[in-house]
């Protein structure tokens, strides 16, 4: 793990773009530890956790010597973007993000532990529109952290083809 470029990776974008398998793969690859945010945002049956709990689980991880931390929580980007080494951001078509949830229902990768206990696979109305939205909200907040923290390596990703020329 010494002999990596980075040891603090970063991963976020629109839903149904591949993060949370491509961050599986990089953890398998590389050893990183591997923390789903989505696993922590909320508790059991999709009911959201306290945000101030939530951010105190996030610091622990981002204040830890090497971890992969995979999710959006658009709210608390610069916690984790000021501590990493390298920042993904899946920047994917929509139309293949909207394609992949719809996948989800039906062949969901029992590998990835990014769930609470009885958060079931399910297309909700809030998530398309979070899904739909997603570039034009963070644009912005890209924008300034990037500027902010330029010693921070940023890749956006915007294809398979990408993803898996970055695992090799």
């Amino acid at each position: 793990m010494n002999s990596l470029p980075f040891s603090k990776v970063m991963i976020f974008g629109r839903p149904g773009s591949g993060k949370s398998t491509f961050a599986l793969a990089l953890s398998q690859k590389t050893g990183l530890p591997l923390h789903h945010l989505d696993k922590h945002f909320f508790e059991a049956n999709w009911i959201e956790r306290n945000y101030q709990e939530f951010l105190s689980i996030q610091r622990t991880f981002v204040e830890s010597d090497a971890w992969i931390v995979d999710g959006n929580s658009t709210k608390s980007l610069e916690m984790r973007y000021s501590k990493a080494d390298l920042v993904l951001y899946f920047n994917y078509p929509r139309w293949i993000c909207y394609w992949r949830i719809v996948q989800r229902l039906f062949k969901k990768n029992n590998a990835i532990d990014d769930r609470a206990s009885g958060c079931k696979e399910t297309i909700r109305l809030s998530l398309l529109r979070h899904m739909w939205s997603f570039e034009e909200r963070v644009a912005k907040p890209i924008a300034l952290l990037k500027e902010k923290y330029p010693s921070t390596r940023f890749i956006e990703m915007t294809s398979d083809r990408e993803a898996e020329a970055l695992l090799k």
